[in-house]
């Protein structure tokens, strides 16, 4: 009775409690799948917002970039090497941070400036090698700096091995038990950082003072291949070029080449016709450059074949000859410096990390914007040296020998004799 009561008590058209429960848990499948298509589409539509946002962040940074980077370029060879020495400082900081342990680095006080000073050391004996000519160009004007820069030119060399030398035996004094394994891979990385950094951009510094062109063209084109490569892999990519880089696709591979060759031969031409971009500097100096552009920079004429339509309005164009080795350098930027792109990968892959720093919004750190930058530094100055620079012995070069191998009497002997030469001459 107290059932039927109960079946009875409820409303008519109410269902009851338990039928109820069983409605209200069950939903139609169609409503399920586009319960399922929202959520989807929401996250599909949060996925595209933060990649337009990283896109955005990344072209801001790369504007800012691109304006101080031509800011250096109109101040002249000078201040693009400071830029260079700052980014080195930036890539040693990231590179010495990566394998830190804050434990280990507490037990040895002053072990960190031991990284610094090899660092400083490299930097003297690097530059002191490439720069020597510039210095003494400089300052043969004054006679005490010209005997004080003439006596470190010469022995250079041997300061910067004492300077080594003592590092080492710092680094042996320094050394504590229970630290041995830390304190000596700290070292070997610390030289390889110098061997990555130093050997290769410092190829950089002398690409400059034989030409910014030599400089700006290859740095430009690496530029270019990375933004293009960007572009076309986030609008059409679809295909991984290689595991190392799973972002990197064949579509922004190939549409990057096709790009790079392309602005390297129209760059060629333009940048050709600046004598403040194609002269090279022979002291540290910051005036303006005048000079003979040389066959390089010279136009020459070529004739379009006959096949050309009537309609087309030239019937020749002028090419420069450094547009012709452009499109190696180009070549170059495209297939090879990328390399050293899947390289960086390849390491940060190994070491479980992301980027090497954050100092750049939107691409990471120096280091992850300088792989590529370093790889084709080394061809460019190895190109210039076989294909392009004419092989002539200059005054500047003879002076920086007189410095380097005679002494102070022996310079003036040799003045005395020379001036005999030239009296009889005349």
């Amino acid at each position: 009775m107290q059932r039927d009561s109960g079946a009875g008590d409820a409303t008519p058209g109410t269902p009851s409690p338990t039928h109820g429960g069983r409605l209200r848990h069950r939903k139609r499948s169609s409503e399920v799948l586009s319960d399922v298509n929202k959520a989807n589409g929401a996250n599909l539509l949060l996925n595209d917002q933060n990649k337009y946002k990283s896109m955005l962040v990344r072209t801001y940074s790369s504007l800012w970039m691109m304006a101080g980077f031509v800011f250096l370029i109109y101040m002249g060879h000078l201040y693009i090497w400071a830029m260079v020495v700052v980014i080195q400082i930036f890539m040693a900081k990231e590179l010495f941070n990566l394998l830190r342990k804050a434990n280990e680095d507490r037990q040895l006080p002053g072990f960190r400036m031991l990284n610094w000073h090899f660092f400083f050391t490299a930097m003297l004996f690097t530059y002191g090698r490439f720069l020597s000519r510039q210095l003494v160009n400089t300052v043969t004007s004054d006679k005490l700096l010209y005997k004080l820069v003439g006596g470190v030119i010469k022995y250079q060399m041997f300061i910067c091995y004492f300077l080594y030398i003592a590092g080492f035996v710092w680094f042996i004094v320094t050394l504590k038990k229970k630290a041995y394994k830390y304190q000596f891979s700290q070292y070997a990385w610390t030289h390889m950082i110098l061997l990555m950094v130093f050997a290769q951009s410092s190829f950089t510094v002398a690409n400059i003072f034989d030409g910014i062109f030599w400089f700006l063209l290859p740095a430009s084109l690496i530029a270019i291949n990375d933004v293009a490569a960007y572009f076309f892999g986030f609008f059409f990519g679809k295909t991984p070029l290689i595991k190392l880089s799973p972002k990197k696709t064949w579509e922004g591979f190939i549409g990057a080449s096709v790009t790079t060759m392309l602005s390297a031969f129209v760059l060629a031409n333009f940048m050709g016709h600046f004598q403040w971009l194609t002269c090279p500097r022979k002291d540290l100096s910051t005036g303006w450059l005048h000079c003979d552009p040389g066959p390089m920079f010279t136009p020459e004429s070529y004739s379009l074949p006959g096949w050309m339509p009537q309609w087309f309005p030239w019937r020749e164009v002028a090419i420069m000859p450094v547009q012709w080795h452009a499109l190696a350098l180009g070549l170059f930027a495209s297939i090879i410096a990328p390399f050293g792109g899947f390289f960086a990968s390849g390491f940060k892959r190994a070491f479980k990390f992301k980027d090497f720093g954050d100092s750049i919004p939107g691409h990471g750190g120096f280091t992850d914007r300088m792989d590529c930058q370093m790889v084709m530094a080394v061809f460019v100055y190895i190109y210039y040296q076989s294909f392009v620079m004419v092989q002539d012995l200059s005054v500047e070069t003879i002076l920086e020998q007189i410095l380097r191998n005679l002494t102070v009497e022996e310079q003036h002997d040799l003045y005395e004799q020379l001036g005999k030469l030239l009296a009889r001459a005349n």
